[in-house]
């Protein structure tokens, strides 16, 4: 069993140290985290999962981007510590954060990631939605938060203006 609370300030150090432990060292060279550079997370969305005894076992962040002119968030990293995966952390994480009133604010949601995977909590490809390369389009995927949300929807991804 765990607790989900939204990430704090007091949080960030830890839950940076998972995801270097859950991604390849070079992960912030990925073109997302271009996106994210100076940006904070969306407060609310961000989630950390802990255990009975307050230990952190997985966490979920999301921006704000603009896809075209339009405001979309970006989901992820999502991570769960190796020695908690397999357990469902990490659907719950989605699932959770999707479901929290401040993600009804939001009409869209995207990712990159398995579409096997991700279909599961209502995730399609997203034509047209170009990713900053090197991103095999492919594993641009979409969640319409609201009926429609998506449709005509296209363009680079870019930072979301401040």
């Amino acid at each position: 069993m765990y607790a989900l609370t939204s990430e704090t300030r007091d949080d960030w150090w830890e839950v940076e140290a998972l995801y270097d432990l859950c991604f390849a060292p070079g992960r912030e060279a990925l073109s997302s985290y271009r996106l994210r550079d100076g940006v904070p997370a969306v407060s609310g969305l961000s989630l950390v999962a802990r255990d009975a005894d307050g230990i952190l076992a997985g966490a979920i962040r999301y921006w704000p981007v603009a896809v075209g002119a339009v405001p979309a968030l970006l989901l992820g990293p999502v991570a769960v510590h190796p020695t908690r995966q397999g357990e469902g952390l990490g659907g719950q994480l989605i699932a959770s954060s999707l479901a929290v009133p401040e993600a009804a604010a939001w009409a869209r949601v995207m990712l990159v990631g398995d579409a096997p995977y991700y279909n599961k909590y209502g995730f399609q490809r997203l034509d047209g939605v170009v990713m900053p390369p090197p991103t095999n389009p492919d594993r641009v995927l979409g969640r319409a938060m609201a009926l429609g949300a998506w449709d005509g929807v296209r363009g680079a991804v870019t930072r979301f203006p401040h």
